[in-house]
C-alpha cells in the first residue's frame, strides 16, 4: 500500500465537479484577476478569521513582504522572529531591507517563545512576526502584550494555521496584519500559489491593495513603487469551492491526529501538543524520534511517505550567515530538527491507511530499541 505524505489528487477527486465548473466561469468571463471571485474570497475568508478585510495576493511570502511595508518596515529596522519556519518568514524581512532577529521556540508547540521577546529587543525593532507552526496558534496574548509595551506591530504567520483558534478566537484577528500562504498543499490550498493578508485597520488595507497593484488605485497612476502580486481569479474561483469544506477538513485532520496520538504515544519521544484554549488544525503531524532517518529509510521501504519540517533551522542556513548566528544560539530549535519527523496527513486518510502508518513507526521505533 503507497500512503504518501499528502494526497492533492484525492482531494480534488471529492470536488473535481465544483471546481471544473469554478474554472469554467472564470473563462467564460475572461476577467483573470481582481475580479468577483477575488472579493467573495476576500470577504468571507477575512468574516471567517474575524477580521474587517481581506487583500488576496500572489503567495505567502508577498504576503508578509506587503505586510511589512505596508507598516513602514524597511532598512535598519530589526523584526523578531523564529528560525523555526519555511524560510519564507525570513526572505520577507530581507526583500523590505529590514534584519531579522530569531528567538527561540517553545519545546512542545514549536511556536515562539515570548518569555525571550525582552532580550532580543534593541532600539532597531519595529515588528514581531510570531509564527502559527504545523496547525498550532503561537501564545499570542503575552507577544501582544511585549508589542504594544513598545510600539511594536505584530504580523501573524499563519500559513500553516487557516482555522486554528485560539482563546476563543480565530488565528489571522490578533495581530495589525495577518498573512497567509494559500499554497496547494496547505489546509486551505490553491492549486499552484496564492496567499491572502488579514487586517481589521482600514488604513492598512488600502495600503496592501495599493502596493499588490503596482502602487496604483487609478490604472496607469502610481503613488508608490509597488508590487506585481495580485492573485489570479482562478485560484480565487478554487478557494471559493474549497472554503464551503474547510471545516470539514481540518475536523477530519483532528481526528486522524487523535488516532495517531493516541496510538504512538509511549512509542515515539512525543507527539504532538495542543495548549490550553488553542485548537490544532494539523497542516502537518509532527513527532520526535531517534533514530528519525533510519524511520524514515524504513517507511519508505513499505511505501509509506514522511517529512521533515524543517531539518536546517534559517539561522543555521548559508544562505543567512552575515546575520552572525551560530550553532548553540537557539539550543531549543536546533535539538527538535534533530529529531522531528512529519507522517502522513490529509482528511481523506483511511482508517486502514493510518492502521498501516502507525504499525509501520511501532514496528521500526521499538525494534530499534
Amino acid at each position: 500500500m503507497s500512503i504518501p505524505l499528502n494526497d492533492l489528487q484525492a482531494q480534488f477527486s471529492s470536488i473535481k465537479p465544483e471546481v471544473m465548473s469554478a474554472i469554467e466561469g472564470v473563462l467564460d468571463s475572461m476577467q483573470l484577476f481582481l475580479g468577483p471571485q477575488n472579493r467573495r474570497f476576500e470577504q468571507s475568508f477575512a468574516s471567517y478569521c474575524g477580521c474587517e478585510y481581506g487583500i488576496s495576493v500572489s503567495n505567502g511570502t508577498d504576503a508578509i513582504a506587503l505586510a511589512l511595508r505596508a507598516c513602514h518596515i524597511g532598512a535598519g529596522d530589526e523584526v523578531i522572529t523564529v528560525s523555526h519556519s519555511f524560510i519564507a518568514t525570513v526572505e520577507a524581512i530581507a526583500q523590505v531591507g529590514a534584519t531579522p532577529v530569531f528567538v527561540d521556540i517553545e519545546p512542545d508547540t514549536y511556536t515562539m517563545d515570548w518569555r525571550q521577546l525582552e532580550g532580543a529587543l534593541s532600539e532597531h525593532t519595529r515588528a514581531i512576526i510570531p509564527v502559527h507552526l504545523y496547525g498550532h496558534p503561537a501564545d499570542m496574548h503575552p507577544i501582544l502584550d511585549c508589542a504594544r509595551e513598545h510600539g511594536l506591530r505584530v504580523i501573524e504567520d499563519a500559513s500553516q494555521a487557516h482555522g486554528a483558534m485560539y482563546q476563543g478566537k480565530r488565528v489571522g484577528s490578533f495581530g495589525d496584519i495577518a498573512c497567509f500562504s494559500l499554497y496547494c498543499s496547505k489546509n486551505l490550498g490553491a492549486y499552484g500559489e496564492a496567499g491572502i493578508c488579514l487586517t481589521s485597520d482600514a488604513e492598512l488595507a488600502q495600503s496592501l491593495r495599493v502596493l499588490r497593484d503596482h502602487g496604483s488605485r487609478i490604472l496607469y497612476q502610481h503613488e508608490i513603487l509597488g508590487a506585481n502580486a495580485r492573485m489570479d481569479e482562478i485560484q480565487a474561483a478554487i478557494l471559493n469551492v474549497k472554503m464551503a469544506h474547510l471545516d470539514k477538513w481540518n475536523e477530519q485532520r483532528q481526528a486522524h491526529a487523535q488516532l495517531y496520538s493516541e496510538q504512538l504515544q509511549g512509542i515515539v519521544e512525543t507527539v504532538p501538543t495542543v495548549r490550553e484554549g488553542a485548537s490544532h488544525i494539523f497542516y502537518v503531524y509532527v513527532v520526535q524520534v531517534r533514530e528519525r532517518d533510519q524511520l524514515r529509510q524504513y517507511l519508505s521501504e513499505q511505501g509509506i511517505g514522511s517529512g521533515i519540517h524543517y531539518p536546517t533551522p534559517i539561522h543555521l542556513q548559508p544562505a543567512c550567515q552575515h546575520y552572525g548566528y551560530t550553532r548553540g544560539m537557539l539550543p531549543i530549535t536546533e535539538a527538535v530538527c534533530e529529531r522531528i519527523i512529519s507522517l502522513p496527513m490529509y482528511p481523506e486518510l483511511t482508517s486502514e491507511q493510518l492502521q498501516v502508518v502507525i504499525d509501520g513507526v511501532k514496528q521500526n521505533v521499538m525494534a530499534v530499541v
